[in-house]
């Protein structure tokens, strides 16, 4: 998955891919130390017992998402992106009516903004989606 907080990422994965994929994100562990290191390992294990993940998280630069298309490379698994291209205003519609530690502070959510780059087929992707909102 790539895009911004509050895109409408977690509610695609929900729809489409929650029933057959095994939901992996770094908001699963809001607390962690280490929380990049500890979703590679996750993922690479998962991978590795024939599940097929997503990552729910913002992914938004390439090198962002390189671990995790080599780490589907090394599975021999295809790497597939969904970008979920939402205007910057409509996310921060949605992230001011969250609360609690949903909420994200907005210079989180200019700074994703500022490195959000779609994804494409040249960084080892089989396949981009695109969903807009």
């Amino acid at each position: 998955m790539v895009g911004l907080q509050g895109s409408g990422k977690s509610t695609w994965v929900a729809r489409h891919l929650s029933a057959t994929h095994t939901v992996v994100s770094k908001d699963h562990w809001p607390r962690a130390r280490h929380r990049e290191a500890r979703q590679r390992r996750v993922v690479a294990e998962l991978l590795a017992g024939g599940a097929s993940v997503v990552v729910d998280n913002t992914n938004p630069a390439p090198g962002e998402r390189a671990a995790l298309v080599e780490l589907a490379r090394g599975a021999g698994v295809p790497a597939r992106a969904v970008f979920v291209d939402t205007p910057l205003e409509v996310c921060r519609t949605r992230n001011d009516a969250r609360t609690g530690r949903a909420r994200v502070p907005l210079v989180g959510l200019h700074d994703v903004a500022g490195r959000l780059t779609p994804p494409t087929t040249v960084e080892g992707f089989s396949q981009v989606h695109v969903v807009r909102h």
